[in-house]
């Protein structure tokens, strides 16, 4: 019996023992054959790159230096010891707008900051001042001091000639991914944004698949020709990032707003002087099944007073009688108190424009000149 165990034991012991030594060389990361077969695989050509692929990298190093990384901080009261402290707050993009060192990016990227910096694409690191900014188009100018080696300024494309499908390419720092290049197409134009702030829109937007993530606020968007059509804005997701809708400021507006703010550090619109108001208006105009502006008041010496436009006034018999309803600026149609502010918007100080207006049940026409407003 004894014999017999101990038989079985060995028996045992060299099953197992012969399969671990055969399952050995498997796991031991040291294999006795196939030894040539794991060697680094020859490279295979690739040939040439496509028209495309090759137009695109130029786009990027023709651009890149002329796009920048903007970081913002914010100061902090610390409550036991008083003492104020400096803290970053958050991270953009933006572009050279002209040799003087003009940086151009959107208001809500320094909105609110103690301070920013600037980095160039070469590394280059500068503190930025606040040149102005518009809340309104959710634009702003800073200015940083380049001794030499001045970085180049985008060229300047249009936007109102821009078609439905056209590539367009988004350059900035998404998520501080420095310097990223993302593709995409115009996948529609004219849109309007509610502001973040409540009050009106942010109109004329142009709308894109080009990928859009926090980080890349401020940075440019061009055209295939490395033109700037465009000042990545916003993006619509709700988680927060890129959802395949994006929207930029288009270039039109920049170009108009941009200068003011260099010059005057803030942005006049034109106004014609009259007070309006848009939750009341909305009401008014379901009530009467019409699409416009109702004038509530003209103010004392303004343009709207020279040109004779009429606000709302107590009749005879103490009703109320309602003042004109402006319903198209130039013949462009007015549905709203924001289409009416972008019609407007279009326009320099000093012009005048063709109002139409439904007055005592009538489409009348006003040459008015507009004026600069707050």
């Amino acid at each position: 019996m004894l014999s017999s165990r101990w038989f079985l034991g060995l028996l045992t012991v060299v099953i197992v023992g012969g399969f671990l030594a055969w399952q050995g060389p498997r796991w031991s990361g040291q294999p006795a054959v196939e030894e040539a077969a794991a060697q680094p695989r020859p490279i295979a050509a690739r040939g040439d790159l496509a028209a495309d692929e090759k137009a695109t990298i130029e786009l990027f190093e023709r651009s890149k230096g002329s796009v920048v990384y903007i970081s913002t901080t914010a100061r902090v009261l610390d409550l036991f010891s008083r003492n104020i402290f400096t803290i970053p707050q958050g991270t953009g993009s933006g572009f050279v707008w002209d040799e003087r060192g003009h940086i151009v990016t959107n208001n809500h990227v320094i909105v609110n900051a103690a301070g920013a910096r600037v980095r160039l694409n070469d590394g280059r690191d500068y503190d930025a001042t606040l040149v102005g900014a518009s809340p309104v188009h959710d634009l702003a100018v800073l200015r940083i001091t380049v001794a030499h080696r001045r970085p180049p300024p985008l060229p300047i494309g249009a936007s109102a000639d821009l078609k439905v499908g056209q590539k367009v390419f988004a350059i900035g720092n998404p998520f501080g991914l420095d310097w990223s290049l993302t593709t995409g197409i115009v996948s529609a134009l004219d849109r309007a944004l509610p502001h973040e702030e409540g009050k009106g829109a942010l109109e004329h937007m142009i709308q894109t698949d080009a990928a859009i993530n926090p980080g890349n606020s401020g940075g440019p968007l061009l055209d295939s020709g490395g033109r700037l059509i465009g000042i990545n804005s916003a993006i619509f997701s709700p988680s927060g990032a890129y959802a395949g809708i994006g929207f930029a400021v288009p270039v039109d507006t920049v170009n108009r707003v941009v200068p003011q703010l260099i010059a005057k550090g803030k942005y006049l619109r034109p106004v014609l002087g009259i007070a309006i108001d848009e939750q009341l208006n909305e009401l008014v105009m379901r009530q009467a099944g019409l699409k416009g502006v109702v004038i509530l008041k003209v103010s004392p010496g303004s343009p709207a007073e020279a040109a004779g436009l009429r606000g709302a006034r107590i009749g005879p018999d103490g009703s109320i009688v309602p003042g004109d309803i402006i319903t198209a600026v130039d013949g462009k149609p007015v549905d709203g108190v924001a289409r009416l502010l972008s019609r407007l918007d279009e326009h320099q100080v000093g012009d005048t424009v063709k109002l139409t207006v439904r007055r005592n049940g009538k489409d009348v026409e006003i040459p008015v000149t507009l004026s600069a407003g707050a």
